[in-house]
């Protein structure tokens, strides 16, 4: 994807929001490391480093990722589930997007600064066919055979999609099954979007600004009872 930024203004009411979130802390945030989880899509290669798809701003957010996952592992946290586009080479989704992280595939593969942390041997990988983590995988399971978990950390790209539909399933399978003690927390250091700018997408597609994306999905889950934080430290 293009580099390029493109500039479109975000709303200042939205600006404003965003001017009043706070760096939190972890253990503030997490009180029982036994009760938290983290989970972070689709950073694999394929959005990152190879590909159609891949995007410089995903890219950046690996070692900042890489650091909350060390951060939150050295707190207690052991629960680290990773939903990665896993595509059928036939995949109806093709036809909206480029071909992207077909199984078997190094594109499919998760990112190195991920995979070399040392215990990179816990984490649960979800194949998903799909922007939606849960649809046609084993997601909900995982979820129901991990009661204890009340705190999900969201991770990611992109926000605007499959970070939207992980931390939107989080909070509304909460919601319908009347869990009031769970919560779900997005630092917004470690999600992003691409950018396409509008003279690239005048050759055919949809521009997307980034920033602008990125910015009003995070107001969106903010309204949805989702918490929108700076980071974690």
């Amino acid at each position: 994807m293009p580099a390029k930024a493109t500039t479109v203004e975000t709303p200042a009411f939205i600006t404003n929001w965003l001017e009043t979130l706070a760096d939190e802390r972890l253990d503030e945030i997490v009180r029982d490391p036994a009760i938290g989880a983290v989970f972070c899509t689709d950073m694999t290669i394929g959005f990152c480093d190879q590909g159609p798809l891949a995007s410089e701003r995903v890219d950046n957010l690996s070692e900042m990722i890489a650091q909350l996952f060390q951060r939150c592992w050295d707190y207690g946290i052991r629960d680290f589930v990773l939903p990665h586009d896993t595509h059928t080479p036939d995949n109806p989704e093709f036809r909206s997007w480029p071909p992207h992280c077909v199984r078997g595939t190094i594109e499919a593969q998760i990112i190195p600064e991920l995979a070399r942390l040392p215990f990179a041997e816990h984490f649960t990988i979800i194949e998903k066919n799909s922007l939606n983590p849960a649809i046609e995988t084993g997601f909900d399971a995982w979820l129901d055979e991990h009661p204890e978990i009340q705190l999900a950390i969201v991770a990611g790209n992109c926000t605007d999609l499959c970070v939207y539909q992980l931390a939107m399933h989080l909070r509304m399978r909460a919601n319908a099954k009347g869990l009031t003690g769970y919560d779900v927390v997005v630092p917004m250091n470690v999600v992003d979007t691409f950018d396409i700018p509008l003279e690239a997408a005048k050759e055919g597609g949809f521009p997307h600004p980034g920033d602008y994306f990125h910015n009003v999905f995070l107001y969106h889950m903010a309204m949805n009872g989702i918490r929108i934080v700076k980071s974690l430290t």
